[in-house]
């Protein structure tokens, strides 16, 4: 067994979240329904197991998983719920899934303060042990430890609002200090946030300007989650953090990504380190950056401007995205307050907010 505690947007949730993963062994063969008399003693112990409704969709859901038979990883997850509650911890978001071998499971729930999320998982699962054995009397200890947990301290808030945070499987540091380059300096927060951090830990902030995505391409993080349609989904995590309606730059032709930038309620603009940018990029992106020769080029909506020049310092994919962000960071600051790259690039958002208006985007 191994535990984790993310406190923001992550891998499954918006919600901070504990993850167990979890081998279960000899239970995986057993079933809640083989054992007599095993739904009775969890729900004497929890009577509030009652109110869970599971995928049923309504309260007794759970206790009808149970007596149908279902298997101990998703009873765990309920149990680490219900103790929470118990404690009069507000929680209800869980999810088991199976991992690529047969009795691997990951187990993710809601906690309200990290310490009482890691030590209810740990106590969930001696909890269905001890139904499963016949001898489970009561929880009370278990709930009073999470009560005198849920009294200590927290930790630090998370960093409450940064200017854009970046991630994918390379450059991340160099489209960081290119945009230092381009004149955002240290005084605005630029984050560059590792996939292998995103699963173990969530984001480390909760909410930024913009986002940028420069690759769903990992080798930092397990093998299972290198698959493609997972490490799309570990990625745009970062896109949970922007506000709705807000901006992540992504890869030309990562279709799968924009999608899921889209479904997040945010708008996409592309970047491409040549000039290759299809019909169904167009389609859904704001604006791009592209490169012709060794200039950059920006098009946003109708119109299409010299935005810099390659040079050879960084990667092409970090400068290109990088002048993009700039670009995009520019047009959300207010009137008056320039940046380097504005001063360099000149304010291209002055320009275009005349032929934007009453346009809706």
């Amino acid at each position: 067994m191994s535990l984790h505690s993310t406190r923001g947007a992550n891998y499954w949730s918006r919600l901070p979240v504990t993850r167990m993963d979890l081998t279960i062994g000899a239970y995986e063969k057993i079933s809640s329904a083989d054992v007599p008399g095993f739904t009775q003693s969890l729900v004497a112990a929890m009577p509030g197991l009652r109110d869970h409704r599971c995928s049923i969709g309504e309260p007794g859901g759970f206790i009808v998983r149970l007596k149908r038979g279902t298997y101990c990883a998703h009873v765990v997850e309920h149990v680490a719920l219900e103790l929470q509650g118990m404690i009069g911890h507000d929680v209800g978001y869980g999810r088991t899934r199976g991992g690529d071998s047969v009795g691997d499971y990951t187990l993710i729930f809601e906690h309200r303060h990290e310490a009482v999320g890691l030590r209810a998982a740990a106590l969930a699962l001696e909890t269905v042990q001890d139904a499963f054995a016949g001898t489970l009397e009561s929880v009370d200890h278990a709930v009073a430890e999470l009560r005198a947990l849920g009294e200590t301290s927290e930790l630090p808030p998370l960093i409450q609002h940064i200017l854009c945070g970046i991630t994918g499987g390379s450059h991340r540091s160099e489209t960081r200090d290119e945009l230092v380059r381009l004149g955002f300096n240290s005084r605005e927060l630029i984050v560059d946030v590792s996939p292998s951090y995103i699963l173990q830990a969530g984001l480390p902030y909760s909410h930024s300007d913009i986002a940028v995505i420069l690759d769903s391409n990992l080798t930092d993080v397990p093998d299972y989650y290198r698959v493609r349609r997972r490490a799309d989904r570990l990625v745009t995590v970062v896109a949970d953090a922007v506000a709705e309606g807000g901006l992540v730059i992504v890869p030309a032709k990562s279709w799968e990504i924009q999608d899921l930038v889209r479904d997040a309620g945010c708008r996409v603009a592309i970047f491409a380190t040549d000039d290759d940018v299809t019909s169904k990029d167009k389609k859904v992106a704001r604006a791009s950056a592209t490169v012709e020769g060794r200039r950059i080029l920006i098009e946003e909506f109708d119109k299409s401007f010299e935005a810099g020049w390659v040079h050879d310092k960084a990667p092409v994919d970090a400068q290109v995205a990088a002048t993009l962000a700039a670009f995009t960071l520019n047009e959300l600051q207010p009137a008056g307050d320039m940046s380097g790259y504005e001063r360099e690039n000149g304010d291209r958002s002055a320009t275009h907010s005349g032929d934007r208006a009453g346009v809706a985007d």
